[in-house]
């Protein structure tokens, strides 16, 4: 099998629909059928039952086909971005994973490390939602820029960034949209959302399970991504508190934005896992220490 076949029958075999195929590999949908008959001609067997024309699935030759072709394709593209990399004189890539929005705020940090040591490739990435420590476990990136406290026993936290003040988005047909702040008690008598797999005390920070009167804040919706979440919001299904960065992205005449007057504000940091901390991460560590936290008020 030539690369892109490989390629081709992978990510068919993740999306487990042609047009998706299609659309990520940026080919037609012939091109993608075409692929994946040639295969099936040479091997002798279905790689996908398409029965159900919604939704395709693997067959066990496909299912057996995908789980000996991973590793190998993996490690190619592995072999291949090293290589790439030290034609340029890099040795290493530092993966930074980011909770808040504001990638472009921070770029006094990236524009630092990147023309201090330019023999580390910085990689940006928006972290997960759902169970957002597992990406330093699991090796997906590096370091986290998260908001404290974080009290994970195998995880190391680094110096602040930023700090940031709290607003409660609501939609603007909300009969909260026309006041020009809101307490946190308010926040006991709405419905708000809620990402799996996330500690209860680091939640607890971000939007407490109480109000100061004891009332549960009640999470009536689980997300998993900030689309799902702002579209929620806007239509009127929940109100969700935001740290008040996010107004400088989004930008929607649907949803009014209220400062939380008792809600203390939220501070950012560089975790990482102990056991996996490289050069990398020290240096980048050392570096935010020294510059130290931005003042978002002066922004």
């Amino acid at each position: 099998m030539e690369l892109r076949d490989i390629e081709i029958f992978l990510t068919l075999a993740e999306e487990l629909h042609f047009g998706r195929t299609a659309d990520r590999l940026h080919v037609s949908q012939a091109r993608v059928s075409q692929a994946i008959a040639l295969q099936e001609r040479r091997l002798g067997g279905l790689l996908f039952d398409r029965s159900n024309r919604r939704q395709i699935r693997l067959t066990p030759l496909g299912r057996q086909l995908r789980n000996d072709l991973r590793p190998v394709h993996d490690g190619l593209r592995a072999g291949l971005e090293r290589a790439r990399m030290a034609a340029r004189g890099v040795t290493s890539v530092l993966r930074v994973g980011l909770l808040p929005f504001n990638i472009a705020e921070l770029h006094v940090y990236w524009r630092a490390f990147r023309e201090l040591h330019p023999q580390w490739e910085l990689q940006l990435r928006r972290a997960p939602y759902v169970d957002p420590f597992a990406s330093l476990r699991d090796g997906v990136v590096d370091v986290l820029v998260v908001w404290l406290p974080v009290e994970e026993p195998d995880l190391t936290v680094g110096p602040p960034l930023f700090t940031d003040a709290r607003l409660l988005a609501v939609s603007a047909e909300d009969r909260l949209a026309t006041r020009s702040s809101v307490a946190l008690e308010t926040l006991a008598d709405r419905r708000h959302a809620t990402a799996p797999l996330m500690p209860d005390y680091w939640e607890d920070v971000y939007l407490p399970f109480q109000s100061p009167r004891g009332r549960p804040i009640e999470r009536s919706r689980t997300i998993t991504n900030s689309d799902d979440l702002i579209h929620l919001v806007g239509t009127g299904e929940i109100v969700h508190s935001f740290p008040a960065h996010v107004t400088r992205y989004w930008a929607m005449t649907h949803v009014r934005w209220l400062p939380i007057r008792d809600l203390p504000p939220l501070t950012y940091a560089l975790v990482w896992h102990t056991e996996s901390e490289t050069a990398a991460v020290r240096a980048f560590a050392e570096l935010v220490k020294e510059l130290g936290p931005l003042d978002f008020a002066h922004l």
